[in-house]
C-alpha cells in the first residue's frame, strides 16, 4: 500500500521525530497537537523539544514542504497516535488523551485508512480506541466487528526509543506490530518499512501492548534491585559502585547502577499499568515499583542530613530532567527531589540544568533558583548531584572537596 500523506497525532518527543523521519522519505506529513505554540514553532522550522539533530531533520522537511503543523486533523491514508497515557491517582491508565484524539481524527476518516496507536497503554487500548471510533463514525466498519473486512485498519506499534538516540532507533530498532486482523498487520507493515530499517515483528493489539509495558517492567524491575542495593551498601558502609563493578565481572552478572529514583514517560509509568490489571498476580513488579518510588525520599533525607550541619545550607541541585543529557521533566525523580527540598524552607535551593532555559513554575513559586554550573559551585555548600550530565561528569574533583556532596549517581 502506497502513503502519500500520513498524520501524526501528538508532536511531542515520539510524534514530533516519528513525524520528521517519515517527512524525510518524501511522504507527506500532517502533525496534529492541541498547543498551538508547539505548532507554530514546527511550522516555523524549529523544535519544541530537545533531541540531538532533530532540529535539522524538522528544518529541512518543512523548507521541503513534506512536514506541516495543525491543530485541526486533516484528510490522510493514515494515522498514527503519539498521544501521553499517564496514569490515575489510583495508578489505573488515563486514556483521556487516547480519546481525544479518536474524537479528533474520527470526522476525517475515510474507507482504507490506517489507524495505529504507538502510545504506550494498557492491553485493551487498542481496542478502546477502535470502539470509540465505531461510535463516532458508525457509517464506517471497523475490525471488531468486520476483522480484515473492516473499512478502517486499526494496530498497536509501542514506540521503543531512547531519549538522546530517538532519531537513530527510530530507524535501527525493530518494531512490534500488532494489528486488530491480519489485514491490519498488513497495512501497518506496509507504513513502518517506509521508514524503519529494523525487523518488524508480528503478533495480534494485546500481545504488542503488553511487550510495551514487559520491556520496561524489566527494566524496572533491575533498577529496584540496583536501588535497593545502594541503600543497603549505606547501612554497611560498602562502596556500592564498586561492589557493582566488581560483581559485573561475573560473566552472567550485569547489575545495573543506581540513582535517586525512576523517571520518564514510560519505566516509571508503564509497569502500574501491568499491576492494575492483575494486582493479585503482578507482586513483583508491583514490590519493584514501590522500591523505585521510595528512593527519592531516601535520596532527600540524605540531602537533608548533609546540609544541616551548616548554620545557613546552601543546596546545589544538579540536573532535574529524568536522565543524563536530556531536557525531559517528565515523572523526574530529581525534580520531586528538589521540589520537596524547596518546601522545607530552611535552605536555599539552587538548580543547575544545562538542558533547560527556565525552572518549571512549581519550583520558581518556592523560590528556587535556575544558575550556572560556576555559580552553583561559588555558592553552595552542600551539592546534591542528581542527574549525570555530561557537564557535571567534568567537574573537578577539587572544586567539590570541602563541600557537603550527596552522589546519588556516583560521578565523583
Amino acid at each position: 500500500m502506497e502513503f502519500k500523506n500520513v498524520s501524526v497525532v501528538g508532536l511531542g518527543y515520539i510524534g514530533l521525530p516519528t513525524a520528521a523521519v517519515i517527512a524525510s522519505r518524501g511522504i507527506n506529513v500532517i502533525g496534529v497537537d492541541v498547543s498551538q505554540h508547539a505548532v507554530d514553532t514546527i511550522n516555523a522550522g524549529n523544535v519544541h523539544i530537545v533531541e540531538p539533530d532533530l532540529d535539522m531533520v524538522v528544518r529541512s522537511a518543512v523548507q521541503a514542504g513534506n512536514l506541516k503543523a495543525t491543530i485541526q486533523a486533516e484528510k490522510a491514508d493514515a494515522f498514527m497516535v503519539a498521544v501521553p497515557t499517564p496514569f490515575k491517582d489510583n495508578y489505573e491508565a488515563d486514556l483521556s488523551y487516547i480519546e481525544s484524539a479518536a474524537n479528533m481524527i474520527a470526522p476525517v476518516l475515510e474507507k482504507g485508512n490506517l489507524i495505529i496507536l504507538e502510545s504506550t497503554s494498557p492491553v485493551g487500548a487498542t481496542e478502546k480506541l477502535a470502539q470509540w471510533l465505531a461510535e463516532a463514525r458508525p457509517d464506517l466498519t471497523f475490525p471488531q466487528s468486520h476483522g480484515s473486512d473492516a473499512d478502517i485498519n486499526v494496530a498497536h506499534c509501542p514506540e521503543r526509543v531512547l531519549p538522546g538516540h530517538v532519531l537513530r532507533e527510530l530507524v535501527e530498532n525493530d518494531r512490534v506490530i500488532g494489528g486488530m486482523s491480519e489485514a491490519c498487520s498488513t497495512k501497518a507493515v506496509s507504513l513502518y518499512k517506509t521508514f524503519v530499517k529494523g525487523e518488524c515483528l508480528l503478533t495480534n493489539a494485546r500481545t504488542a501492548e503488553m511487550a510495551k509495558l514487559t520491556e520496561n517492567s524489566f527494566r524496572d524491575v533491575n533498577i529496584a534491585f540496583a536501588n535497593e542495593l545502594s541503600m543497603i551498601c549505606d547501612k554497611l558502609n560498602i562502596d556500592v559502585w564498586e561492589l557493582i563493578r566488581l560483581a559485573n565481572r561475573h560473566p552472567r552478572v550485569n547489575i545495573l547502577n543506581p540513582g535517586p529514583g525512576v523517571g520518564g514517560h514510560c519505566i516509571a509509568v508503564d509497569p502500574w499499568f501491568i499491576v492494575s490489571s492483575a494486582p493479585d498476580t503482578a507482586k513483583l513488579i508491583r514490590q519493584a515499583r514501590e522500591v523505585n518510588d521510595s528512593k527519592p525520599h531516601y535520596v532527600l533525607k540524605q540531602i537533608i542530613d548533609a546540609a544541616d550541619q551548616f548554620k545557613k545550607p546552601v543546596i546545589a541541585c544538579l540536573g532535574i530532567a529524568f536522565k543524563a543529557d536530556i531536557d525531559d521533566l517528565r515523572e523526574s525523580p530529581a525534580l520531586d527531589i528538589t521540589k520537596m527540598l524547596a518546601q522545607k524552607n530552611n535552605a536555599k535551593v539552587l538548580v543547575v540544568e544545562p538542558n533547560i532555559k527556565q525552572l518549571p513554575e512549581s519550583l520558581t513559586q518556592l523560590g528556587v533558583e535556575l544558575v550556572t554550573l560556576e555559580e552553583a559551585l561559588a555558592q553552595c555548600n552542600t551539592l546534591a548531584v542528581l542527574v549525570d550530565h555530561k557537564q557535571f561528569k567534568a567537574i573537578p574533583s577539587e572544586l567539590v572537596a570541602k563541600k557537603a556532596v550527596i552522589d546519588s549517581r556516583g560521578i565523583f
